[in-house]
């Protein structure tokens, strides 16, 4: 948060007003995560520094204040139609996983700035929606797939559930022979949702809709240089600081550490 925009707040907030320090708490949580939380998430991130309040009155004084999350955008559709070999639906919308790599999503999503535009291709973890690997590029070619795929295989060689199932839409990178045989070799079920149900990968679906949500809403890149950074900063962030209301209150990162101490 600027500094000018702290002292005006406490300056604002230091009068006959019983939840002024309560108050200036939520401001900067909510600058401190530039504006990404809702009012849930503000209540969740004030308990662990001992601040115990009700949700409804966290959003009370949030109206009061005029602090609100953003809102979210489309995604890139990559399905074009039949290209080769369509796989069953194995997860069913099953997107809750009982430990790490062991329901693992995966899709596609653009970025546009101005005239340009930006491919992001991300491995979701459903145990606890952690981004597993990801690539970024400016045009969306296999190797934005295979080398996701490579990646996220040799980070979690030594910890992969020996039943991981790989979730994904129709899209044609998905269908490729080389994406199959890569899947198959080492053990891991191959899953698709069938013919043009995004529900059958909401789960992703609303990682990108947040994604998008809190980087172009929030820090309006120029150039697809600064977007590219920004997603690199956020997807660290995302990882390692930004909790979720469904993991207790925490980040993936820690989540997922926690449950192995």
């Amino acid at each position: 948060m600027p500094k000018s925009v702290f002292y005006y707040q406490r300056a604002k907030l230091e009068s006959d007003d019983k939840y002024a320090e309560l108050k200036l708490r939520i401001a900067t949580l909510y600058h401190q995560h530039k504006g990404r939380y809702g009012y849930r998430r503000i209540t969740a991130a004030l308990k662990p520094v001992g601040v115990h309040h009700n949700h409804k009155l966290i959003a009370k004084l949030m109206r009061q204040m005029t602090l609100s999350a953003k809102i979210r955008r489309k995604k890139y559709r990559s399905y074009k139609g039949v290209q080769g070999k369509i796989v069953k639906n194995h997860l069913k919308r099953l997107f809750h996983a009982d430990q790490p790599h062991k329901r693992w999503l995966t899709d596609i999503t653009e970025f546009k700035v101005g005239d340009s535009k930006l491919y992001l291709s991300p491995i979701l973890d459903c145990y606890n929606n952690e981004v597993v690997s990801y690539t970024i590029s400016r045009r969306p070619t296999y190797d934005l797939v295979s080398q996701m795929l490579d990646c996220a295989l040799t980070k979690t060689k030594a910890c992969r559930d020996k039943r991981l199932m790989l979730h994904s839409d129709q899209g044609w990178h998905y269908q490729m022979a080389q994406f199959s045989a890569t899947l198959k070799y080492h053990g891991i079920k191959q899953s698709m949702s069938r013919k043009g149900n995004c529900l059958d990968n909401a789960l992703m679906e609303g990682f990108f809709g947040t994604l998008k949500c809190e980087t172009i809403y929030i820090e309006k890149p120029q150039t697809i240089e600064q977007l590219e950074q920004q997603i690199h900063e956020y997807i660290h962030y995302y990882n390692n600081e930004r909790i979720q209301l469904k993991l207790k209150g925490l980040s993936p990162v820690q989540y997922r550490t926690q449950s192995l101490d």
